[in-house]
């Protein structure tokens, strides 16, 4: 039986703003990043979607979105797995430090954060463990641009469309699960120009 994973970034934080370096160091979301995970929200009431579980990363930037994606009215799980790249010691850092993509064991090998096959790593164990429980047909996952990112290159090889652009906030990625693995089916990169 096909499942349905809805894999979404959070909304636009302070440190976005101020092209900060944001991993496991958190910041909140800004007016704007709170009204993009509203209209999140109002993507899946209009598709008429139901969750049957959600779940977040720990980070509050990730905890708050989902909450107001769905009205604060969705119990959730946190997960640590669902995190972003842990950056390590340049965390909080302006993002023009960054090296070119792909990122690799940068991070890792310089600055004690992780490398980008332990971050894939972990949100594929994570998310099959989510996927793989009985009761869960169509579920929410709250999580980060780089982890994401991480995650759908792993699983390139079954994907039925392809996301080249950047995973912007509150980007909803639509995957189905089934024998084990996933493959990327939708993507809604909403258009928050408007409100900017």
């Amino acid at each position: 039986m096909i499942k349905t994973l809805y894999l979404m970034r959070h909304g636009q934080t302070l440190f976005n703003v101020r092209r900060k370096i944001q991993g496991w160091c958190d910041a909140p979301l800004t007016e704007l990043g709170e009204k993009q995970a509203r209209i999140a929200g109002q993507y899946f009431k209009k598709n008429e979607i139901i969750f049957d579980h959600a779940y977040s990363s720990t980070s509050e930037r990730a905890c708050d979105t989902l909450e107001l994606a769905t009205d604060g009215k969705a119990p959730y799980v946190r997960l640590k797995g669902l995190k972003e790249w842990n950056f390590g010691i340049i965390e909080g850092e302006s993002e023009d430090l960054n090296p070119p993509l792909p990122y690799g064991d940068f991070f890792k090998d310089y600055y004690g954060g992780e490398g980008e096959m332990q971050v894939q790593q972990r949100m594929i164990k994570t998310l099959e463990d989510i996927m793989s429980k009985d009761d869960h047909q169509v579920v929410l996952a709250v999580s980060h641009g780089g982890s994401c990112r991480a995650f759908m290159r792993y699983w390139s090889k079954n994907q039925k469309i392809i996301l080249k652009e950047k995973i912007g906030n509150c980007c909803i990625m639509k995957f189905e699960y089934e024998n084990g693995e996933f493959s990327l089916v939708d993507a809604i990169n909403h258009d928050f120009s408007s409100l900017m």
